[in-house]
């Protein structure tokens, strides 16, 4: 009596976790994580707000939009998609389930070191931001990483040495660190 019991409980557990793997499998793609959608919004919305300036002058008004620098949010939009896309291409490595565990495991840590250098990159910009700069770009390519300015001050070489360590603190010791100053407009 008790080996049927067993038996029954056996088979029961079996088949839930084949309808929850089948069902896992068919079910369309599901959404990313609440918080990151919210934060994703929040960039989106940023983006588009310009503040706009009206005069009118001789029954015309004139219409004048300030945003900020384009070209650096030209940068940072494709830098963002080809993450994204790089992400992408490393999700479907991970769940692909005719690969090694070896070459999903290389790509979830692929995947994480991607995310731990996009979430770096941000902080350093909002750092040397706070070192009384305009606006900053930072990309992290492998050892390189490129540091755009837009500053109203003249660049000077220990402004640069500094955000140069700043780097080196944050992203660890790398072969090349370039940082160019832009001017502000």
């Amino acid at each position: 009596m008790l080996l049927k019991k067993q038996t029954v409980w056996l088979l029961t557990m079996l088949s839930l976790v084949v309808v929850l793997s089948v069902y896992y499998i068919t079910s369309p793609e599901q959404k990313t994580n609440d918080v990151a959608q919210v934060k994703q919004e929040a960039k989106d919305e940023a983006k588009t707000k310009t503040k706009t300036n009206t005069e009118a002058k001789d029954d015309k008004t004139i219409v004048s939009t300030i945003a900020g620098d384009a070209e650096f949010e030209k940068l940072r939009m494709a830098l963002e998609e080809s993450r994204s896309k790089q992400q992408e291409q490393l999700t479907n490595i991970v769940a692909s389930t005719n690969l090694p565990a070896d070459e999903r495991s290389k790509a979830k840590d692929q995947m994480e070191k991607l995310t731990e250098t996009a979430q770096k990159e941000e902080m350093l910009e909002s750092f040397i931001k706070t070192m009384g700069y305009e606006d900053v770009l930072v990309r992290a390519d492998g050892e390189k990483v490129n540091v755009t300015v837009k500053s109203k001050n003249k660049p000077s070489a220990s402004e640069a040495n500094k955000i140069i360590l700043e780097v080196k603190k944050e992203i660890g010791e790398t072969n090349f660190v370039a940082v160019t100053f832009q001017p502000s407009k």
